[in-house]
């Protein structure tokens, strides 16, 4: 039985994870859609900031960042395949 999906921020630095469910408002939902960030794409976290906000993860070949209060209503899968 596959793990219930869990914040992005309780992954660890390095670990990848494959989008489960964002949860976010539809206006700040569609930005992170045009950028590539859709439910079922493979992310991997890559640092947090010194004071924890806001954290980095790489997506679909590039880096992006987001606030915490975003990636905490953004739900991952742990585990995932490199694309």
């Amino acid at each position: 039985m596959p793990a219930p999906p869990v914040p992005l921020t309780d992954l660890a630095v390095s670990q990848m994870a494959t989008v489960a469910e964002i949860r976010l408002a539809p206006d700040h939902r569609a930005r992170l859609l045009e950028m590539g960030l859709l439910v079922g794409t493979t992310v991997q976290l890559v640092r947090f900031a010194p004071l924890g906000d806001p954290l980095e993860i790489k997506v679909r070949g590039y880096h992006l960042t987001l606030r915490r209060h975003e990636a905490q209503q953004i739900l991952v899968a742990p585990g995932g395949v490199p694309a």
